[in-house]
């Protein structure tokens, strides 16, 4: 069973990712905060993680580039849900900084099921492809 880290500040998010997961059958860890997903990530064997962009106590990108740095083998899916007051100014792309930053993968919130289950797949499925090239 594939063990999925789960790290988001909004427990109501956190919830209903772990919900959609244990249906697919994916282990998930739920970290409510980098600090925690840090430890988890130090004690647990982890297939695949899913972190918030914008968490307190981490400034933005913070968290990717150190769940990055911390573990570069295991695909990492940032997903932000971060709205603009005025929709007419250029915003930052802070999905796309994130891809530099390492994630593997995006979600902008709200995603569906569907979008989060075709992301892990994808995520998993590169990895282990990697996996077996470089084995």
């Amino acid at each position: 069973m594939r063990h999925i880290l789960v790290v988001d500040d909004d427990p109501m998010v956190c919830l209903a990712i772990e919900l959609c997961l244990q249906r697919s059958n994916f282990r998930v860890t739920i970290a409510e905060g980098g600090e925690a997903g840090l430890r988890a990530l130090e004690h647990e064997q982890i297939d695949l993680m899913i972190i918030d962009i914008f968490m307190p106590h981490m400034r933005g990108f913070e968290s990717i580039r150190i769940f990055h740095e911390c573990a570069p083998a295991i695909p990492l899916i940032a997903m932000s849900g971060y709205a603009f007051a005025n929709l007419n100014s250029p915003a930052p792309d802070f999905l796309r900084m994130a891809l530099e930053l390492g994630a593997a993968r995006c979600l902008r919130k709200p995603f569906t099921p569907d979008a989060l289950l075709a992301a892990i797949r994808d995520c998993l499925a590169e990895h282990r492809a990697a996996a077996v090239h470089l084995g």
